[in-house]
């Protein structure tokens, strides 16, 4: 039939090996999300620290995603995807590496260096990887193709919960913080040294792995997107900076992500800790609902990608994060086993967030993408502001229960923004009309 064009492929044939070549980055960058969410419980019992002196994970790990994601984009956009790709796998690398030397000097700072380094080596990834997927192959498919390759993202994070689970929470030893107060210095040193040992053994293991995937990265002939032509031109930075500053769509876009993440991270990080209060289990009993969640969000997201043939990324977003609403105050106000499945089923609604919100935000931009995506990477910043946020409130309050108030609304911000979208979309529509 002539004047119909045929539906255009996710994945192009020819860009499927490259294509699988990234998800596993995906899956390499959710594993260690997922691994550190872990280390605030392992942290808060090796070192018998507060929820808000724990959370300093999370504000070097999601620190690290701001400061780096901006250098990444100017590298990425001075050279190419591929580049910013090794640079970025080399600092994970790196990163995971450290953790042997931290393990023996068992200075907290020392951790929090080495996630920092990890954490910027990811920033630089995803910068990197988010933007390319979406432009490898058809415009229009883009948002599929992103949820999709963010599909296998919460795969690599159950398998993190289960290192977690098994070499590390499993190895924490059974005195309470009382108990170690009364311990001898060698005692306590004793333990935690052979908690932080515990600890260290899943970085290293993953840093190994990941040079094998970092060198058949470097041997691949990678492809080039369309944008990749304007390599080796100036970047005019302050310029396309300016644009994006005044860009109210763009703008609204971040400021989605930032809270979006905010509340993911939130949701995540104290999961064991809210588990172990309302059904009185331990650590590692504890991760069971945390590995849980994550299984429902891999469900979920797949399902939510076939949805998207159907229903606007726009609906689907604006449903999920009134669910989410929903199923928070479940978890401030339920108690026992009814509020941890609750808890549970938040992942399930956060499933398509990120990926909708970022290909929400970069449909359009054109060659200003890749600046574009430093941007909403540095919202992941979101991540180490609400957790800290959470964890004094949780402090000051004595419930972790109502600390999930900040989650709440942050998942009642992205609902506004999609709403918002939405009616933009449809008074645009109709104009045209």
């Amino acid at each position: 039939m002539t004047g119909m064009n045929p539906k255009p492929n996710l994945i192009p044939k020819k860009l499927l090996l490259p294509f699988i070549l990234l998800v596993t980055l995906f899956f390499a960058w959710g594993l260690a999300n997922n691994m550190t969410d872990t280390l605030l419980a392992a942290f808060k019992k090796i070192m018998s620290m507060t929820d808000m002196q724990t959370s300093w994970v999370q504000m070097a790990f999601y620190g690290a995603y701001f400061c780096l994601a901006l250098p990444a984009a100017l590298i990425i956009r001075r050279y190419s995807y591929k580049t910013g790709i090794l640079i970025g796998l080399g600092m994970f690398i790196a990163g995971a590496l450290l953790f042997y030397p931290a393990s023996h000097t068992m200075i907290y700072g020392h951790f929090l260096i080495a996630l920092y380094i990890l954490a910027g080596g990811l920033s630089i990834l995803e910068t990197a990887c988010n933007p390319y997927v979406v432009e490898m192959g058809d415009p229009a498919t883009g948002t599929r193709r992103l949820n999709l390759a963010q599909s296998f993202n919460p795969i690599g994070s159950i398998t993190g919960v289960l290192l977690s689970k098994y070499f590390i929470l499993s190895e924490l030893h059974s005195a309470s913080a009382a108990e170690r107060a009364r311990m001898s210095a060698e005692q306590l040193a004793a333990v935690q040294g052979e908690e932080l040992e515990a600890m260290m053994g899943p970085y290293v293991g993953v840093a190994l792995v990941l040079i094998v995937i970092w060198l058949a990265i470097a041997f691949m002939r990678m492809p080039r997107t369309q944008s990749e032509k304007e390599l080796h031109k100036p970047v005019k930075v302050g310029y396309t900076l300016k644009s994006l500053l005044h860009n109210r769509k763009y703008l609204k876009g971040v400021g989605a992500q930032f809270v979006y993440v905010g509340a993911q991270i939130g949701v995540w990080s104290f999961t064991i800790r809210y588990v172990m209060e309302e059904i009185r289990v331990n650590e590692a009993q504890a991760s069971t609902y945390y590995l849980a969640a994550l299984i429902l969000l891999v469900a979920a997201r797949f399902i939510f990608t076939a949805l998207m043939k159907r229903f606007s990324p726009r609906s689907l977003l604006l449903f999920s994060s009134v669910c989410a609403m929903a199923a928070t105050l479940a978890v401030i106000y339920g108690s026992g086993m009814f509020s941890v499945l609750a808890l549970v089923s938040i992942s399930g609604f956060m499933s398509l967030m990120f990926p909708t919100i970022y290909g929400m935000t970069v449909e359009g931009l054109g060659g200003q993408t890749k600046i574009a995506s430093s941007g909403l990477i540095m919202a992941i910043l979101g991540g180490a502001v609400f957790t800290a946020v959470q964890g004094q409130i949780s402090d000051l309050t004595g419930s972790i229960s109502l600390s999930y108030y900040v989650p709440f609304c942050c998942f009642a911000l992205v609902g506004l923004y999609a709403f918002g979208s939405g009616r933009k979309r449809k008074s645009v529509e109709e104009k045209e009309a």
